[in-house]
């Protein structure tokens, strides 16, 4: 084939080539490929402008070690004849423990919004800079174990922060990006979007207020503290937990957001500590069989179990067996939420509550109450811990992960070693379908049942306990 011939073949060719991808579709295709590279861009400048403004954590803490190598006095005895005392001694000296997080500078002068499982058992908090500068001589502020927040503070001037956004305004499928160090690596940037808002998954201490924001946007060991950010750098949450059976990343992440956490970190930053709030209520759930029996088009709002004697409450009127809709005009979807919202109301905030009482619809007046120690018991989740545990409402993620159905009952986070439920071996995890002859399904049943039981002379509670292979009954006496 000539030159010339082939020249006619190509060019043909090339007109039917055309003639097949519309001149429609390479501009579309070409309209895709700038809105991916300005999305790029757009996640660049975030990294750019916040990354600055994200510290890495060292905390060092230290623990008194347990000997390690006897446990009853035969034991004892042989190795002392063959080690001597000194042994035990080494084996008992102060141990200094290290760890590390991150946290985000928000204010030019040195405040730091930060976990409080990463810094509040500190003995020594170092924070070094993304341009280097090490803080060694860093301040505790204050921490609020109830919801994982914590504060505190390098002394320096013009610092770079980082701007606090608006997670009420948040939804689902949005980008967020993550920003933290990971198993110590620096300056960490991950993407992701919104899974999930409103998670509650029993990872706060004594069962605190849990809001969580759930991202995919990676977050591993080492992130807690992180700022998880919006499209345009401003923080919409702080970085605090993942779900995970590896003990990294596996697809699901949570973290405060900055609405809940603005309320704590205010008066940690005033007084070092938080002020609670409350309104003198245990709660249960409205579940499809109450939302039928108080003849609800659908399971709503919260049922009050108990009403705690002289308490705001009490004084306002409300009863046993009301049903809660609103607080202040705005729909009440569970108990957490309830309380997560009541919980950030100033003392002596003016609420009015809409309830179903016997079929009827009111409005009850009541004025918060600030919430002493004493009254501590008042909260949901409390009444665990005179066993030495805590426990939550059994979640999807938490029903998968240990193999339990979700209507089973209520699952132990955390056991305390030198208590009544960890004397008796019980471990993170178990699930406690009863109480004394009560079946729990949530939390609030879980106290109602063991209250009753504080009561009684002999101190005792009968627990029906389960894990993936066994099931069995365990007699707990109250410390």
């Amino acid at each position: 084939m000539d030159h010339k011939r082939l020249r006619t073949v190509a060019m043909g060719a090339l007109i039917l080539a055309v003639s097949l991808c519309p001149t429609a579709t390479i501009a579309r295709n070409g309209d895709n490929i700038t809105a991916m590279r300005e999305t790029s861009r757009a996640f660049s400048a975030v990294a750019k402008k916040v990354v600055p403004a994200v510290v890495s954590i060292r905390v060092e803490n230290t623990v008194q070690a347990e000997a390690r190598y006897h446990s009853s006095p035969q034991e004892e005895d042989f190795f002392e004849r063959f080690f001597g005392r000194r042994y035990q001694r080494r084996s008992q000296e102060p141990q200094t423990q290290i760890g590390q997080g991150s946290g985000f500078i928000i204010s030019t002068d040195g405040y730091i919004l930060t976990n409080n499982h990463v810094v509040g058992k500190a003995d020594k908090i170092i924070v070094t800079l993304h341009d280097g500068r090490k803080f060694e001589n860093v301040k505790l502020v204050g921490t609020d174990p109830d919801t994982e927040v914590a504060v505190i503070k390098i002394d320096g001037d013009n610092l770079p922060m980082v701007e606090l956004g608006d997670s009420d305004k948040l939804e689902i499928g949005e980008w967020v990006i993550a920003v933290g160090n990971p198993f110590g690596l620096s300056e960490t940037v991950t993407v992701g979007v919104v899974s999930a808002k409103g998670r509650t998954v029993g990872i706060t201490e004594r069962g605190g207020y849990e809001d969580f924001i759930q991202t995919d946007a990676a977050i591993n060991p080492g992130n807690s503290g992180g700022p998880l950010l919006d499209i345009d750098g401003k923080a919409i949450g702080i970085n605090t937990a993942i779900f995970s059976q590896s003990g990294g990343y596996m697809g699901i992440g949570f973290a405060i957001p900055i609405g809940m956490a603005t309320k704590v970190k205010d008066p940690l930053i005033k007084s070092g500590k938080v002020t609670r709030v409350f309104l003198g209520i245990r709660m249960d759930e409205v579940d499809h069989d109450a939302a039928e029996f108080f003849n609800l088009d659908r399971p709503q709002g919260v049922l009050v179990a108990d009403v705690i004697k002289d308490s705001p409450a009490g004084r306002a009127g409300l009863k046993k067996r009301d049903i809660i809709l609103e607080l202040d005009g705005r729909v009440v979807d569970n108990l957490y939420q309830l309380r997560n919202s009541i919980s950030l109301m100033e003392p002596g905030t003016r609420a009015v509550l809409a309830i179903i009482r016997d079929g009827k619809k009111m409005d009850i007046k009541v004025k918060i109450g600030t919430l002493k120690e004493e009254v501590v018991a008042a909260r949901v989740p409390g009444r665990a811990e005179k066993l030495g545990m805590r426990v939550a409402d059994l979640t999807d993620e938490m029903a998968q992960r240990f193999g339990y159905d979700v209507e089973e009952g209520v699952i132990i986070t955390e056991v305390e070693s030198d208590s009544p439920a960890g004397r008796a071996g019980i471990l993170p995890g178990t699930l406690i379908a009863s109480v004394n002859s009560d079946d729990v399904t949530t939390v609030a049943q879980f106290n109602a049942a063991l209250g009753a039981s504080e009561v009684t002379e002999s101190g005792k509670v009968l627990l029906l306990l389960r894990n993936d292979e066994y099931i069995w009954y365990e007699v707990l006496h109250f410390d």
